[in-house]
């Protein structure tokens, strides 16, 4: 490694106390595992030394070499190389980060939560088919939950409803108060229903015969093409306004539950569109589907397709 770069890394890591070499920057993350060290930093830090790594390609390799570690983000505390995402997730679940951090731990109150009688028999029949090992339920940070069974670990948190014991970790429990497991038939088979009410609204998923539904009701719906004005004359849905300058003040002035929807092609660009104007503060929120792609096979085909 050169040596200029090797000593810009020493001083970095030892003048600060907490360095995160990441993608992006603590307001604007530019990768899912950055944003999730963030996130946990942001519990115990109200500030710390970041690095965005991804302004320089020589730092971006170097950092690899001087820690040897071979991904981003990577977190130094006090000198010492801690780890990547997983290692600093795993640290933060077992209440050791604090500790590493120098910074105290919060008090984890044990959330209440309910079973219904459907799912405790669901849950009951799963914990004997496994030979009676414990239960666990984890909630992640972007409020996925998942249901398991296995050995319970040394940091988890018993908590019971309904006759049913649960293991979770604390980031869990700072995540699950209100939450409610149910068991249900659905189209597909039966499966666990689990509602969470601390969950941030998500972006809605609209199918485009549900879309053709609402537009046919004859009432004006806020329906934006996130594409480009050359895309938006090859196909374009009648009702649909392009997502311009004018479309984004007008937005502006819409109530935060005004329901919005949004499409591209396919439906991954609109999906992007979604997602930043839930990060804005909107509540309802829909991406169609699919795209003009799917209206034009399932609703219009004389829309053209390219």
């Amino acid at each position: 490694m050169d040596a200029a770069l090797k000593q810009y890394f020493d001083d970095l890591v030892k003048k600060n106390d907490v360095v995160l070499f990441m993608k992006g920057n603590p307001q604007a993350p530019q990768c899912g595992f950055s944003a999730q060290v963030v996130r946990i930093l942001g519990e115990y830090l109200p500030a710390y030394e970041s690095v965005n790594v991804l302004a320089d390609p020589a730092v971006r390799d170097g950092i690899k070499e001087y820690s040897d570690w071979p991904t981003i983000p990577q977190l130094y505390v006090k000198g010492e190389f801690v780890g990547g995402c997983d290692i600093v997730k795993d640290l933060y679940a077992k209440g050791e980060l604090s500790k590493m951090l120098g910074v105290k731990e919060q008090e984890v109150v044990l959330p209440a939560i309910t079973i219904t009688d459907a799912a405790k028999a669901a849950l009951l029949s799963a914990q004997k088919d496994a030979g009676g090992e414990p239960l666990h339920l984890n909630v992640n940070d972007r409020f996925d939950s998942a249901l398991d069974v296995g050995p319970r670990e040394p940091h988890e948190l018993e908590i019971s409803a309904n006759g049913v014991v649960l293991y979770i970790d604390k980031p869990t429990a700072k995540r699950t108060n209100g939450l409610k497991i149910d068991f249900v038939q659905g189209p597909q088979g039966a499966g666990f229903k689990i509602e969470n009410p601390n969950a941030p609204p998500r972006v809605k998923q609209i199918a485009v015969k549900d879309l053709k539904a609402l537009l046919d009701q004859g009432r004006p719906i806020q329906l934006f093409d996130v594409r480009g004005p050359d895309e938006h004359k090859v196909a374009h849905i009648k009702q649909a306004r392009l997502l311009d300058e004018q479309a984004l003040q007008d937005i502006g002035r819409m109530a935060k539950d005004t329901p919005l929807y949004f499409h591209c092609h396919h439906g991954g660009r609109s999906q992007r569109a979604a997602e930043q104007f839930l990060a804005q503060g909107y509540k309802n929120v829909h991406n169609v589907a699919g795209g003009i792609d799917a209206w034009s096979q399932e609703i219009d085909s004389s829309v053209p397709r390219y």
